[in-house]
Parts: structure tokens; C-alpha cells; sequence
């Protein structure tokens, strides 16, 4: 029996969002199609019903993943505090959860370029959120250092995420906390 319209709609939710926890935690090439759908409940098969490839699907669950992300946040009253949220043990120990340019940044920049606009348009809002925290703590907007501040983020939690060391990972998120938040 073919499901309904909106059983078929749900299912395709499933798989977007079964997906992008997925690539966030794996990585969109060591995921398959088939781990996507038994992780979504639902059979191989159903896949091609949904999406035309896995490229169609990562596409739509990586703007999934970005957009649940900047959904998720809150209202931060500094930029100190958005750091601290950022580069949290919580958050860099939950890279399925986590930030999509974090968890995969090296593979994001290996995507056909049509398929990279979303990721540019996240960057984009995250730079902005970035100046409007700058004003919000009186200081004149800085598109440059938004970017840098951005970018030690990111750069901190995959250094952080990479080592084997919890001790040196919790440091090297310390630190940079410590040296984006000085001055603010």
C-alpha cells in the first residue's frame, strides 16, 4: 500500500533529518544510503522514491542541519557568551548535533559548487550575527574581525575535536575563549 501524501512527506523528513545528524557525526562520504534509511525506519528502496541521489539528499539535509542550528540558538548578550556556548565541552562532544562547518568543514569544501551556496549563506548569517554581537556591546560593527573571530571558533572546536587528549582539547577551548573574548 503506497503511503499517504503526508505519511510520504514525514518520511522524507525522517530521512533529511536522520541524514544530518549522520554526516554531522560520520561524515556525508562514510554514510550510505542504506545506514540513512534503516536509520530513518525505512527501507532502501523507499530512498530513490524521495530524493533523485545521496548529492540531492546531503544538499537538503546540510541546509537542514544549518538552519535547525541557527533556529537553536539563543538570544546571546555578547560575544564572549556565544563563545562560551560555542566552544562548550557539550558542543564540541556532540558533533551530530553541533555546528555542519565543524563537524565537516574538509568534505563541505569538496561539494560541487552549486551545492556549497547554503554553506556560504550560513557563514554569512553567522558572520553577521557576529557584528550585530560587536554592536550590541557598543563597539562599531568589524566585518574582518567577525570573520576571524568566526573563523578561530571553528578552527578551535576541530582542533579540539581532533585530539586525543581531553585534557590538551579542553585547553585549547579555554584558550580560545579566553583570547576571542579579551577586550569585549
Amino acid at each position: 500500500m503506497r503511503p499517504t501524501k503526508e505519511q510520504a512527506k514525514e518520511n522524507r523528513q525522517r530521512i533529511v533529518n536522520t541524514a544530518a545528524r549522520l554526516f554531522r557525526e560520520k561524515g556525508i562520504h562514510a554514510v550510505g544510503v542504506d545506514e540513512v534509511m534503516k536509520g530513518a525506519g525505512l527501507t532502501h528502496g523507499g530512498f530513490y522514491g524521495h530524493f533523485k541521489s545521496k548529492n540531492d539528499l546531503a544538499a537538503e539535509a546540510l541546509s537542514h542541519a544549518m538552519l535547525e542550528s541557527l533556529r537553536s540558538e539563543p538570544e546571546f548578550e555578547s560575544f564572549a557568551d556565544f563563545a562560551k556556548s560555542y566552544l562548550s565541552k557539550a558542543h564540541r562532544d556532540a558533533p551530530d548535533n553541533g555546528c555542519t562547518v565543524a563537524s565537516l568543514g574538509p568534505e563541505l569544501s569538496r561539494l560541487p559548487k552549486g551545492q556549497r551556496g547554503v554553506i556560504s549563506d550560513y557563514i554569512r548569517t553567522l558572520i553577521e550575527q557576529v557584528e550585530m554581537l560587536q554592536a550590541k556591546a557598543g563597539n562599531k560593527k568589524d566585518r574582518g574581525k567577525a570573520i576571524a573571530d568566526l573563523s578561530s571558533l571553528v578552527g578551535a572546536l576541530v582542533t579540539a575535536r581532533a585530539v586525543d587528549d581531553e585534557a590538551l582539547s579542553d585547553e585549547i577551548l579555554a584558550e580560545t575563549i579566553r583570547e576571542v573574548s579579551s577586550g569585549r
